[in-house]
């Protein structure tokens, strides 16, 4: 292998089993993560390292702790997965219900107006009285607004391209790189509707986006967007559905993220047990 400099390899000597090691390491992640020094980036320096005390039990004993865990860990493994595949399979669930059978397409550009924010994203008060819309998923508050009406607000930039879309109505403000979209005067779309579109559209974006360091959706790519468009009746029809799965499949990812943050706590619970005699 090969590694950076800022990669610790630690070498067992014959005191010590390799996997023993590693598992005592990762129950004390926390400790090590205080070890660390530095500002804007924390660094483990080889001296906090070698001061770290590990218990040292016998070699069967650690080679018997090591069995334990492996045994254990390939259970919540095998859990983690499940619980990670439902939670796949919820979310295709609702995906599966945005798509509009034999309806005509439209130019999203014809549909509607797009705007941007103003604000650099560190405008954001805490405790403010507006909602501040940035392209983070969280959505915070400003003590001032610069608009007033129903709009699906867009990130236009994420490092990775992992863009969100939210809907709002009321006063709010908005980053510089967040699109404000309204629909036009011709009112041939829902926001509601539209919402559940431009959450359909996600992936494409994601695929259309372009950065190195970080992706940007361009203003052009978002007005060539072609939507399916039935009627005001069927959207409306749609919406309900769209509406009462979304919120089962949400249910449904809620059950699964608690039960993938229970196997997180089980596992830090294992190995607490494992280097405190009690397992």
């Amino acid at each position: 292998m090969a590694t950076n400099q800022g990669c610790k390899g630690l070498i067992p000597s014959q005191k010590i089993e390799c996997k023993y090691l590693y598992y005592y390491l990762s129950s004390i992640v926390d400790l090590l993560n205080d070890l660390g020094t530095g500002a804007t980036f924390k660094e483990l320096s080889g001296g906090k390292l070698r001061e770290v005390s590990i218990p040292l039990a016998p070699l069967p004993e650690q080679r018997r702790i090591v069995a334990v865990l492996d045994e254990a860990f390939a259970g919540l493994a095998t859990a983690k997965a499940n619980a990670e595949t439902n939670l796949q399979n919820a979310r295709a669930l609702f995906e599966s219900h945005l798509h509009v059978e034999h309806a005509e397409k439209a130019r999203l550009g014809d549909l509607v107006h797009i705007k941007t924010g103003k604000l650099d994203a560190n405008a954001a008060v805490e405790g403010g009285k507006f909602p501040f819309f940035t392209c983070s998923r969280d959505i915070y508050a400003i003590d001032n607004y610069a608009f007033d009406c129903e709009a699906i607000l867009l990130a236009g930039n994420n490092a990775v391209g992992d863009f969100n879309v939210k809907h709002y109505k009321g006063k709010f403000n908005a980053y510089q790189r967040t699109y404000v979209i309204t629909v036009n005067e011709k009112n041939q779309v829902l926001y509601r509707f539209l919402y559940f579109q431009m959450l359909k559209s996600l992936k494409k974006f994601k695929a259309q986006s372009v950065g190195a360091g970080t992706k940007f959706l361009k203003l052009g790519m978002i007005k060539d967007l072609e939507i399916e468009l039935p009627s005001l009746t069927e959207q409306r029809r749609m919406v309900a559905t769209m509406e009462s799965v979304h919120e089962e499949t949400t249910r449904l990812a809620a059950i699964y993220q608690q039960k993938l943050a229970a196997l997180e706590v089980l596992k830090q619970s294992l190995l607490h047990q494992a280097f405190s005699g009690a397992l």
